[in-house]
C-alpha cells in the first residue's frame, strides 16, 4: 500500500515499547538499526525512576514497523506487528507513525508469559501506572513533533545528578552484554510448565544482580529450534550470554546449581 507522510522520512523502521499501565516510548529510524528495544528500555528507566530497566516487557509490549520501497513497483509497503497485550493501541501507533488506518497484524503471544509479567508489579509499580507518556527518543523535552500527542513536560524528568535523559548518548552507555540471555525449553503449556515458570523467575530474582532477558521456549511447537540447540530433555535452561554457553537439564528448583550456571562465565 502507498502511504503519504508528510512528518517521517520515506524509508524508515520504528519501535514502540508500552508499559501495562499504557504509557509508550517509541524511535523512529531511518537507519533501521537492530538493538533499538534495549536502549528503549534504558530510557523508560530514566524517565519513571525505575530500579532497572523493564527487559521483562520485550517482546511482550511492543510493536514494530517496517517501511521500504518495493522494488518491483517502487511503491511503498508498511509491515506492522503488535503483540496482544499493545494491539489496543493501534490508533496510537498510526498516529505517532504516521500510518493512517493501518491496521496492525497481531503477532503470536506464546513468547508472552502473563503469570511471569504480573510478579514484577510489586517491584515495578510505576509501569502499571498510566502517566500520559508518550515520548518519542532520542527524548527531546519539552517539545513534540507531534503536537496532537502528550509529551512528558520537563518536571517529569527527575533524575540522578549523573543522568542526562536530553542526550541519547547517556541512554545508551549501558551495553546489552551487562545483561543475561538465557532460553528456558519446555514442553507444552500445562501446569508443570506454569510451576517451572514461576519457580525459576523467583530463583532468578533472588540470584541476579543483573538484567536479564528470559525467552520460553515450547519445544512441541518449535522443534527446530529444540534441535539446534541439541535439546534432548525438558526443561532445560540454557545460558546463552554472558559466553561460555552452559545449560542445566531437569528440575530447576536448585538455586545453588543455578548460581553456578550463571557465575561460570
Amino acid at each position: 500500500m502507498k502511504v503519504d507522510r508528510p512528518i517521517l522520512p520515506e524509508i524508515f523502521k520504528g519501535i514502540a515499547l508500552f508499559t501495562p499501565g499504557g504509557d509508550l516510548i517509541y524511535c523512529i529510524d531511518s537507519r533501521k538499526q537492530t538493538q533499538w528495544h534495549l536502549q528503549l528500555c534504558v530510557a523508560l528507566q530514566e524517565i519513571l525512576g525505575l530500579s532497572e530497566p523493564p527487559h521483562f516487557l520485550i517482546p511482550c509490549f511492543t510493536a514494530t514497523v517496517d517501511c521500504w520501497r518495493d522494488r518491483s513497483d517502487r511503491q511503498l509497503r508498511v509491515a506492522a506487528e503488535a503483540y496482544g497485550p499493545v494491539l489496543r493501541h493501534q490508533t496510537l501507533l498510526n498516529g505517532i507513525f504516521g500510518t493512517g488506518d493501518l491496521v496492525w497484524h497481531p503477532r503470536s503471544n506464546e513468547m508472552c508469559e502473563p503469570m511471569a509479567i504480573a510478579t514484577y508489579h510489586q517491584q515495578f509499580p510505576e509501569l502499571w501506572e498510566n502517566h500520559d507518556l508518550v515520548v518519542q527518543y532520542p527524548v527531546s523535552v519539552g517539545r513534540s513533533d507531534f503536537g496532537s500527542f502528550p509529551i512528558v513536560p520537563p518536571s517529569r524528568f527527575q533524575q540522578p545528578q549523573q543522568a542526562q535523559p536530553t542526550q541519547p548518548t547517556a541512554l545508551t552507555a549501558s551495553p546489552p552484554t551487562q545483561g543475561y540471555v538465557l532460553r528456558l525449553f519446555v514442553s507444552g503449556n500445562n501446569p508443570s510448565t506454569e510451576r517451572t515458570l514461576e519457580t525459576l523467575h523467583q530463583l532468578l530474582e533472588q540470584c541476579l544482580d543483573r538484567p536479564y532477558t528470559l525467552k520460553v521456549i515450547d519445544v512441541l511447537k518449535h522443534p527446530e529450534q529444540a534441535e539446534a540447540d541439541q535439546i534432548s530433555a525438558t526443561p532445560t535452561l540454557i545460558k546463552i550470554w554472558p559466553k561460555p554457553v552452559r545449560r542445566i537439564v531437569g528440575e530447576l528448583n536448585d538455586a545453588e546449581k543455578i548460581v553456578r550456571l550463571l557465575s561460570n562465565s
